[in-house]
């Protein structure tokens, strides 16, 4: 995956794309060889390797806390108001968040419950790019987000992804349509 470029991995369910998703980090060691802007991942220090990236699965888990502590969750710093309204603006949940009666302070209950299933993919979303990877990979995390805010959203994360590689897997091409290389996996 060419380093600043966003790689889209499609298929049916079963035919890998998680797996693969799973080398990238090393989570799996690979018979062949997986590269990461070039370099072999195997001959990247762990930490490192895992350090430059963030990874959303499709069902990530939120605590129960603040809605600003979940998304801060995993920074090495504190992320200010601002930075904070960037994300959730990046990931469409800005009128969501405003609507919060507490705003960022929401509690939004043991793994998100008060959240429905794509507010909760977004969440998790805004939470990797708070870390800002070098390579965001994201693991079919915006099948419970309906088309609209899916095309809103990855028209932000383009912006938000520039200069970042991304790894996105998704069951719907229209998910993947603008990235600079598709991956279709079969069997």
């Amino acid at each position: 995956v060419p380093a600043g470029t966003t790689l889209g991995v499609v298929g049916p369910s079963g035919a890998g794309k998680s797996t693969l998703l799973n080398l990238l980090g090393r989570l799996f060691e690979a018979r062949g060889e997986v590269a990461l802007d070039g370099v072999p991942v195997r001959e990247l220090l762990l930490a490192d390797l895992r350090g430059a990236l963030a990874y959303v699965p499709q069902d990530s888990f939120l605590f129960s806390d603040t809605y600003r502590a979940n998304l801060s969750f995993g920074t090495e710093r504190e992320l200010s108001d601002e930075r904070l309204r960037e994300l959730v603006e990046a990931v469409a949940m800005g009128e969501e968040v405003r609507a919060f009666p507490d705003g960022l302070e929401q509690l939004i209950g043991e793994r998100g419950v008060t959240l429905s299933g794509g507010q909760r993919q977004r969440t998790a979303i805004a939470r990797a790019l708070a870390r800002e990877p070098r390579v965001l990979i994201l693991d079919d995390c915006l099948s419970a987000v309906d088309t609209e805010t899916e095309a809103r959203l990855l028209a932000n994360l383009r912006r938000a992804g520039s200069g970042r590689t991304v790894v996105v897997a998704a069951h719907r091409l229209a998910t993947v349509r603008s990235a600079e290389q598709i991956l279709v996996l079969r069997e």
